[in-house]
């Protein structure tokens, strides 16, 4: 809900010293209602964001995403966590940790911070 909220505000005002926006699995949908009308407002940030999303996140089917973030072509960056659900855990079977996952997240926000602080 942060995510949402946080990107709403900035969609309808620039928000002071904001110099771009970074997500943790952005809930575009419920998992019982899936679309992307709660993703409309996003036309109307200003700033870059980033998106990192879990492949297997029931609040972002990534067929709905995708389309969504293409609509807002360079200032929207999609990082996939593969396997990872919408909090970012991976199945065992994956052999990926929960501190692995994070370690990508954290390299994945780095990486695209970077140009955008200096």
């Amino acid at each position: 809900m942060g995510g949402r909220m946080t990107s709403t505000a900035a969609a309808r005002e620039p928000l002071p010293d904001v110099r771009g926006l970074v997500f943790f699995g952005f809930p575009l949908h419920s998992p019982a209602k899936p679309g992307r009308e709660r993703g409309d407002h996003l036309s109307g940030v200003t700033v870059p964001m980033l998106f990192n999303q879990g492949t297997r996140d029931t609040f972002a089917k990534p067929e709905l995403l995708g389309p969504t973030l293409d609509d807002l072509g360079d200032l929207a960056t999609l990082h996939s966590v593969e396997g990872a659900d919408h909090g970012f855990h991976v199945l065992k079977r994956s052999g990926r940790t929960d501190e692995d996952v994070l370690e990508e997240l954290a390299q994945s926000t780095v990486e695209w911070a970077a140009p955008i602080l200096t």
